[in-house]
């Protein structure tokens, strides 16, 4: 690592969801044990750190999401014990860990709120939104983005509260002093403790209009989702997307948002090398390159049913020439909110190639990767249809809305929910060919139901015996990233134009340079290198042993990864 490039741009990030990582107990529910017990697979595999998704106390209305206590952990879990004998176990690994920070919104039950809603003069009324409503009915006509309106009504005092999400997830009132403190002594706890640093959730909403100005739609969230299922083009798709943001536009992306992230940095970098990662894709929360989040994923590189050549270099040209001078980019294709790689991007055909072209392509790009625990053995998402074993409200919300506006039978009703739900990329770890795929004991239920293809190769163990395997694919090309400075921290230049079937582009930085060379078809391409890049070395090969060296052109077998330095670095304009 050079000595201007931090460790969080030259990381491979890898997202742990835990209750479905790994059940060290055996009750069918992931834990920090299980957790412990994989590390030695994540320091094979080549990962750097770990993104730990929520692992407090939670009365998992949300999927953790609904935090009930910012200083502990889940007992599901294990204990605040078990949680720093995970952090010094990363370490000794030479590893690092991020959590995530849900700054916008509490669990209900947390103590905060209850003392909140106690009673209209209680010291921490004005910890949270509090309005009068208007002859019976709510402040404004603001939506919750998971479904109704954003008020709920609480008879201990009489009035309304306020909640971008769940209303089991009331939002904190930023605007008052008394919660940024409280904040950020959570910040400096886990950071006294030794973890690197946040993933902020869902930055964006922290924030609403103070005016509490009405949208004054026609429509609300429940009618995006029929217009959403009724949607037969990307364009309509996104038409929908236009609408929401037109609903939510009093209740995101405040001005003052930036303000406290200029601030949560100022304290954050009190701390030596820790890292602030946004949920959120808007160029805005970099600031200015140095005073607000370090990270913000480019989620528009994932906004699309098929990534073409393309489709990346206009989003590389539009990303990299919105980002402000010291910004670094960020680079994802999944996590557990998303369908997973396979089931988003694949064709049915080339999945496995393209697999492996995908990965390719977010760890050579410019930027720190981000993967999602189980990708590097090909999960799936599973639609499973037993509404009883939904455990996403999303889903569960969506099961009503089919059945109940659109008239869809149950059973067709159940297909579609578990479609737009969040159960399907979050099933548990596939580990080996056994019962419930290694998570659990046979005999146990685990938390959700376990994709049964793991039957069909999709596991850890039989992809670490297979030397082709996907896994060992993703290990191998992580060694390779690991031994190169232009991989790690290089400037990005394409060279393939946008009518190619393949992907060409240099990453160069001054100890080296590299060509990747990326084939998102399934037939041969032929590649003209005459233009002066000189002699490059083979470096890693998707197809195993070829030439070491190329010269004049390259031939690309259908879906290949080839990635070579350049012997005679061309000079960037």
């Amino acid at each position: 690592m050079t000595s201007q490039n931090s460790w969080w741009q030259e990381a491979v990030f890898y997202q742990i969801y835990p209750r479905s990582f790994a059940d060290g107990n055996g009750d069918g529910i992931g834990d920090i044990e299980g957790i412990i017990r994989s590390l030695d697979y994540l320091q094979w595999l080549g990962i750097d750190a770990i993104w730990l998704s929520p692992h407090y106390p939670s009365p998992q209305v949300d999927c953790g999401y609904d935090i009930s206590d910012y200083y502990g952990v889940a007992p599901e879990y294990g204990s605040l014990n078990d949680f720093k004998r995970l952090l010094k176990e990363i370490q000794r690994r030479n590893m690092r860990l991020i959590l995530d920070l849900v700054l916008n919104h509490t669990s209900d039950q947390h103590p905060w709120f209850q003392e909140s809603r106690s009673s209209r003069t209680n010291p921490r009324r004005n910890w949270y939104i509090w309005r009068e409503g208007r002859n019976g009915e709510p402040p404004n006509d603001w939506c919750s983005t998971f479904g109704g309106s954003a008020w709920t009504f609480d008879a201990t005092t009489g009035m309304y509260y306020y909640h971008f999400f769940f209303k089991e997830q009331p939002d904190l009132n930023w605007r008052n002093p008394e919660v940024k403190a409280a904040m950020f002594d959570v910040v400096h706890y886990w950071l006294e403790m030794g973890v690197d640093g946040f993933r902020l959730d869902a930055v964006g909403t922290i924030f609403e209009h103070p005016d509490l100005p009405p949208h004054g739609k026609d429509y609300g969230i429940d009618d995006l989702y029929v217009k959403l299922r009724k949607a037969r083009t990307p364009e309509e798709q996104r038409q929908v997307r236009r609408l929401f943001d037109e609903l939510v536009r009093y209740q995101v992306d405040m001005p003052e948002v930036h303000d406290l992230m200029r601030r949560l940095r100022t304290v954050v970098d009190e701390f030596p090398s820790k890292v602030l990662v946004g949920e959120s894709e808007e160029i805005a929360f970099y600031g200015n390159g140095y005073d607000e989040l370090h990270l913000v994923f480019n989620f528009p590189l994932m906004r699309t049913r098929r990534i073409t050549p393309q489709w990346v270099l206009q989003n590389q040209r539009e990303r990299l020439a919105q980002l402000p001078s010291g910004a670094w980019p960020c680079n994802t294709l999944g996590n557990h909110d998303s369908s997973r790689i396979r089931s988003a991007f694949g064709d049915g055909v080339h999945d496995e190639g393209l697999m492996r072209v995908l990965a390719a392509l977010v760890l050579t790009l410019k930027g720190t990767p981000f993967l999602y625990n189980g990708e590097e053995i090909g999960m799936t998402d599973y639609l499973f249809t037993d509404v009883s074993r939904f455990r996403d409200p999303l889903a569960l919300r969506a099961y009503d809305l089919e059945v109940r506006l659109l008239g869809t039978p149950p059973s067709d009703a159940a297909f579609h929910a578990a479609a737009y739900g969040r159960d399907k990329c979050r099933t548990p770890m596939q580990w080996r060919n056994a019962p419930n795929a290694g998570f659990c004991p046979k005999d146990v239920e685990p938390w959700l139901p376990v994709n049964p293809n793991y039957q069909e190769g999709i596991n850890v163990a039989d992809q670490e015996r297979d030397g082709g395997s996907l896994l060992h694919f993703y290990h191998d090309l992580l060694q390779v990233r690991r031994c190169s400075p232009a991989l790690r921290h290089g400037e990005y230049q394409p060279l393939s134009d946008e009518t190619k079937d393949y992907l060409l582009f240099l990453r160069s930085a001054p100890e080296q340079t590299c060509l990747v060379a990326l084939n998102f078809s399934p037939h041969p391409q032929d590649i003209d290198l005459s233009s002066g890049l000189g002699n490059v070395r083979l470096m890693f090969s998707s197809q195993g042993a070829r030439q070491t060296e190329v010269h004049q052109g390259l031939r690309l077998a259908p879906f290949e990864v080839w990635i070579g330095e350049v012997v005679e670095p061309l000079t960037l304009s």
